[in-house]
């Protein structure tokens, strides 16, 4: 099928903003919408299976009206992930457990969503996951994120913690995830606790230096605003007046995830967020993401949000990489020896 256009009225700026360095973005799009785009001077010519070339055309108009200014490559991506989250068709039903609201359709289109307060004035959900995400944290009191790396858990949960830290819904924020090693064996780490830990923990960092700056972060860490902690430290204690997320929660055992679900206390929001794809625990231990799930599905105040290699958004190549690990999953080749 071919189609063809002119962005009327013409405007040689935004069609340059539009193409990209050397068409750069154009190929972007060829490559993530299996399409195959052509121009010359105002006129693009698109090449594709049924259906495709019509997103494309979409996606470019899209992009057009946004192009007074040079479009940025997560620009780009971040559009092309909000097209393809339209073609997904789950089959939906009370994901977030008896009790949740009604949950949007399958045709349902994406809305902007809730606006967070934070130092990036844009931030919102750009999938209708990523939405319904963010409305399950602010209506529910233990919100848990599931799905592959780059879908924006971690970074929409710290996000929604800084927006309540802003807004005075909180009094401090706390972050704490497992210290699992990722398969290596780093061995002894010198220093004192914060620089072992510190490792660990660095994706909650630079989340927080990114939605706040470093002078607050480093600021509110010396009020005790911020608090970063190894798991193991949140035993016995009662987190009241807090934001609480813990991250990479796949690597928790049954009894760390109880024990941090526990810690809840009055006048706090929880965020647990992890990818049971990648679960870093000795071989035969279970996951308490895994068991968290199953366990507490239909218990009221506890909301899920299944993410997809369609709500990431991070580089096209990413989506692809997951997507190739979950069909081998499902239909593994024998191993080859030497």
């Amino acid at each position: 099928m071919t189609l063809r256009h002119r962005f009327l009225p013409l405007d040689n700026t935004r069609l340059a903003h539009l193409c990209g360095p050397l068409d750069e973005h154009l190929r972007t799009i060829e490559a993530a919408l299996g399409v195959t785009l052509a121009r010359r001077g105002d006129q693009f010519r698109i090449d594709g299976a049924k259906g495709r070339p019509e997103e494309a055309l979409a996606l470019l108009e899209t992009l057009y009206a946004k192009s007074a200014r040079p479009l940025g490559p997560e620009q780009v991506q971040l559009a092309l992930a909000a097209l393809l989250a339209k073609r997904q068709k789950p089959a939906r039903g009370k994901r977030g457990g008896a009790h949740d609201d009604a949950q949007p359709g399958p045709d349902d289109e994406p809305d902007e969503g809730p606006l967070l307060t934070t130092r990036r004035a844009d931030l919102q959900g750009r999938t209708s996951n990523q939405v319904e995400y963010l409305r399950h944290i602010l209506a529910h009191d233990l919100t848990l994120g599931i799905g592959p790396a780059g879908t924006g858990k971690t970074f929409l949960a710290v996000a929604c913690a800084v927006d309540a830290l802003e807004r005075s819904m909180v009094q401090r924020i706390v972050l704490t995830r497992p210290a699992v090693e990722a398969g290596e064996r780093l061995g002894f780490l010198p220093g004192d606790l914060s620089q072992k830990v510190d490792p660990y923990l660095r994706p909650l960092y630079d989340a927080l230096y990114d939605l706040m700056g470093f002078d607050r972060v480093t600021k509110a860490f010396e009020k005790g605003q911020i608090e970063v902690a190894p798991l193991a430290f949140m035993r016995g204690r009662t987190l009241s007046h807090a934001f609480v997320i813990l991250d990479e929660a796949q690597n928790t055992t049954p009894e760390q995830m109880k024990m941090f679900l526990t810690r809840i206390g009055f006048g706090t929001k929880a965020v647990v967020t992890g990818d049971v794809s990648q679960i870093d625990l000795p071989k035969g231990a279970r996951s308490g993401l895994i068991e968290a799930e199953r366990i507490l599905r239909k218990v009221k105040g506890v909301a899920f949000t299944r993410f997809t290699q369609h709500d990431i958004v991070r580089h096209p190549l990413v989506a692809r990489i997951v997507e190739a690990y979950d069909r081998d999953n499902q239909n593994p080749e024998p191993a080859r020896t030497a």
